[in-house]
């Protein structure tokens, strides 16, 4: 709760449902997308008009990651029509059906909910009985016109994957060790010898930073060929990691996105080491990896600790060996309050 109600702007209520409510099946991210696309000139959307947007994101998932819900044993009359209708045994209409009385019976009440009840600002209200769709409220009106809402699209699917690539792996969590592929940009984990992709590095970090630089709380973009477009960077530089063998620091704990001036520019962070007072910031991102869970969490936990007060002292000790490489300190040149 201290993510949205720190900083108690909408589009961080939003990314505190994406982020943070509970996962038992992926409707909720499908209902975002279908939220993000759907044509909004009138206040009341009907079910009818949510259907298509809303079961093409669950299909299209489905294809790639047949793992769905927590039991996909024995799955729902809504997956089971996603699934007919992906191997062609219904028509677009049955499906669409299908959709319409089963698809949003738990979603539409829970979609709010986050730490066992609803956040304070809400997107919509459920009308199926009395109008057999849902109304938007002016928060959402509010939402989506914040210079934010074009990353929301990005990060609620980067959240999607991680959580279903949790329910495909079911790895013991201490099995569990997240890496970042500069390259590419992605996160990835191995299962024996293979190699597997998690998601987008930047999408999955741009939420937990709330939209902005980490370093100086500008704003940034997720979409590539955008001037603000987000560079991912090593907290403590991989220049340090002669002073800590064994350490990963490619590990999710120390990475984060910073806008280009402070990456790179000029005045830029470079091989140098922030200011201590930007590594407890570092302290209080990770804590919210943690609180958001799969399966960011576990990584971070085997990398860094299995307690809060571990964790803190992991980062310090971290911390000072890389000053013990004669690295030099770094402070952004210009920054905003930012309040995490």
């Amino acid at each position: 709760m201290r993510f949205y109600q720190a900083d108690p702007a909408l589009e961080n209520y939003w990314r505190g449902v994406i982020l943070f409510g509970n996962n038992f099946a992926t409707y909720k991210f499908a209902l975002a997308h279908a939220l993000y696309e759907v044509e909004r000139s009138n206040t009341l959307i009907t079910l009818e008009a949510l259907a298509l947007p809303f079961s093409h994101h669950i299909c299209q998932h489905l294809k790639q990651a047949p793992k769905q819900t927590l039991n996909m044993a024995k799955p729902g009359p809504f997956l089971k029509a996603c699934m007919q209708f992906n191997n062609g045994e219904i028509t677009l209409e049955q499906f669409l059906q299908a959709t319409v009385k089963h698809g949003f019976k738990v979603v539409l009440d829970a979609f709010h909910n986050v730490s066992g009840g609803p956040i304070d600002r809400q997107f919509f209200i459920n009308e199926t009985r009395e109008s057999k769709g849902i109304r938007l409220t002016d928060d959402f009106y509010r939402l989506a016109e914040t210079p934010q809402f074009l990353n929301l699209a990005h990060e609620t699917d980067a959240r999607w994957t991680l959580v279903e690539k949790a329910w495909e792996m079911n790895l013991p969590p201490q099995l569990l060790d997240v890496h970042y592929d500069a390259q590419e940009e992605v996160l990835f984990t191995r299962l024996s010898s293979s190699r597997i992709t998690l998601t987008s590095c930047r999408n999955s970090l741009n939420g937990y930073q709330k939209g902005h630089c980490f370093y100086c709380n500008a704003p940034v973009s997720l979409e590539r060929g955008h001037a603000q477009l987000a560079d991912v960077d090593h907290f403590l530089p991989l220049a340090a990691q002669t002073a800590m063998p064994g350490v990963n620091l490619n590990g999710v704990w120390n990475l984060v996105l910073a806008c280009q001036e402070c990456n790179r520019g000029a005045n830029g962070k470079f091989a140098r080491v922030p200011d201590l007072r930007l590594l407890y910031r570092l302290h209080d991102r990770n804590e919210y990896f943690i609180n958001s869970r799969l399966p960011l969490h576990e990584a971070i936990i085997n990398q860094t600790g299995n307690n809060e007060p571990k964790r803190r002292a992991f980062l310090n000790e971290r911390w000072n060996e890389a000053l013990q490489c004669r690295l030099q300190k770094w402070d952004p040149p210009v920054q905003q309050e930012i309040i995490l």
